[in-house]
């Protein structure tokens, strides 16, 4: 007696029929998702503007304040790919639903943590809920559109809504923190995840690999050690310095189980990270254009933040709507990506992206103290926003393009963790830069006790504090100085920023060259059939091996 196979979940999309004419469901889709991505990207950026209010409500350490801001990026980046690749075994749908209900219910915890700890182990769960989230709307935005052009256009909005939601933070929280309690900015998590979960429940179709294999459940914590002990080490070198021991130690671990993780998925018949996948230059050269663009880009976050709050002693509402022309002129120019490509090819596009973010630095780079708005900062955010959709857009639709769509959610893992990976390397390094100018120009009156002066030369709002403290001339000069000493230093940072993005734009130019417009559906292709002279070699289906 024979049966019949049920069809495979991870099938391709038949086109708009009767039950979805116009097929406004795969914009329906793309809405749930985007809607989801932007409250991670908020909750990731409102944080940093509740701090104040909740330290003085809770009295944590100085420990547990780092923890409290770091532990939601730590579980994040840290659990990306293993969530990645368990949606992919068990339903992309399903993940992203459980991530849902898991991310309103920390949120609720979160707002009325009454003490550091709870409050900690709160921030941990949502961590952990936005990995389980993240991957998934991007997977899911993939399967929706299966025409290309579609498909860039809906990735390129998805990744100007991303960019506009780590702006709209500071401009959601400074707005709540000015009317009710620090809790305010989590709590209004849960309707909007509830409008997701609902939404999602209706308008999502369920999407998962045809031959999902067993999860390896030695490459599962070998993998979020790696990634735990790569990022707490890059992040507290950064903020603590090079005599960190906790740090190296962090390092080695993240290290040695990384290269053991390696090691095993080249001998797996299922692996949790198929290595296969770097050997497509597609693949590849949007994961490495990628991490160049978030290493720079997170430097001009910092830097701005600390620029317009200290030095030009704005508010953080003030500050937020300043920078948000930027993540606004993403969110516009996204369909731009979709119209270039088939003009320009997609190297080009990516290289025009990070193009215009090293114009935008370097124009930011003459920024001093009283600059006005217009006609110098606005231009620069307004032209750096543009580059980021440019680049991350078609980055971000390359990656998950040249995959077959059993891996997507894989892809999407692999794609974050580097983004992860890649922003914390830009405040090490970068951030190191900035802060070794500031002190190198910073002149301190003499006098000052040693305990004020470490503070001031720790970093420009120690020196502004410091200074507003001191009475007559001296105070007036270590203010001053302060400000003019980070604008010397931002300036630096800016313009060694550009040159890594002109050098990440003609780099680009060669490692995504061959790579077409139209990336074939790896689905589509056996691992027989001729691939075009210069195009990118398409991955085999897991079903061919």
């Amino acid at each position: 007696m024979t049966t019949t196979p049920a069809p495979p979940v991870d099938a391709p999309v038949t086109p708009p029929g009767p039950g979805d004419p116009g097929g406004r469901l795969r914009w329906a889709t793309l809405a749930v998702c985007g809607l989801a991505s932007m409250l991670l990207g908020i909750d990731n950026s409102v944080l940093n503007y509740a701090i104040p209010s909740l330290v003085r409500d809770l009295d944590p350490s100085a420990t547990q304040v780092l923890w409290i801001a770091d532990i939601y990026g730590f579980a994040m980046g840290g659990l990306l790919l293993v969530m990645g690749n368990v949606g992919d075994r068990y339903g992309r749908k399903r993940l992203m639903m459980a991530g849902a209900v898991l991310f309103g219910a920390a949120s609720l915890v979160t707002a009325y943590a009454d003490s550091a700890a709870t409050l900690i182990a709160a921030r941990a769960v949502l961590g952990v809920a936005g990995a389980m989230i993240l991957p998934s709307t991007l997977s899911l935005v993939r399967h929706a559109f299966t025409v290309p052009k579609e498909r860039t256009l809906a990735i390129g909005i998805s990744g100007g809504v991303a960019a506009a939601s780590f702006a709209l933070g500071p401009v959601v929280g400074g707005f709540l923190l000015d009317r009710f309690w620090w809790g305010s900015v989590f709590l209004v998590n849960v309707p909007i995840m509830a409008v997701v979960l609902v939404s999602g429940l209706v308008v999502l179709r369920e999407s998962r690999s045809p031959l999902p294999g067993r999860l390896d459940r030695i490459s599962v914590p070998l993998s979020v050690a790696a990634m735990l002990g790569l990022i707490y080490a890059v992040k507290t070198l950064a903020r603590s310095g090079v005599h960190d021991t906790s740090a190296w130690l962090a390092a080695g671990v993240g290290l040695l189980c990384g290269t053991v993780f390696l090691r095993r998925q080249t001998r797996l018949a299922e692996p949790l990270l198929d290595v296969r996948l770097f050997r497509n230059p597609a693949f590849s050269g949007a994961i490495s254009s990628n991490v160049i663009g978030i290493f720079a880009s997170t430097t001009l976050s910092l830097a701005f933040s600390l620029y317009l709050q200290v030095v030009r002693g704005w508010s953080p509402l003030l500050s937020g709507l300043a920078l948000l022309p930027g993540p606004l002129s993403a969110a516009v120019a996204a369909p731009a990506a979709a119209v270039l490509i088939p003009r320009l090819g997609r190297a080009r596009v990516v290289s025009l992206g990070l193009a215009l973010m090293t114009v935008s630095s370097v124009a930011l780079a003459t920024l001093g103290v009283g600059t006005p708005y217009w006609p110098v900062i606005l231009p620069g955010l307004v032209v750096n926003g543009t580059g980021i959709v440019l680049l991350f857009s078609v980055t971000s639709d390359t990656v998950l393009a040249s995959v077959p769509r059993g891996r997507t959610g894989t892809a999407a893992g692999i794609s974050e963790s580097a983004q992860e990976v890649g922003g914390a390397l830009g405040i090490a390094v970068l951030g190191s830069v900035l802060n070794a100018f500031y002190r190198g120009a910073l002149t301190l009156p003499a006098g000052l006790p040693a305990g004020a002066a470490r503070t001031a030369r720790d970093s420009v709002t120690g020196g502004v504090q410091v200074g507003s403290r001191l009475p007559g001339r001296a105070g007036a000069l270590l203010v001053n100085g302060a400000k003019h000493a980070f604008t010397h230093s931002m300036h630096v940072t800016l313009l060694t920023t550009a040159v890594l993005l002109a050098a990440g734009a003609v780099a680009a130019l060669f490692t995504l060259r061959g790579v077409p417009a139209e990336i074939p559906d790896p689905d589509a292709t056996t691992d027989t059939a001729p691939a075009p002279a210069g195009a990118a070699t398409p991955l085999p289906h897991p079903a061919r091996g």
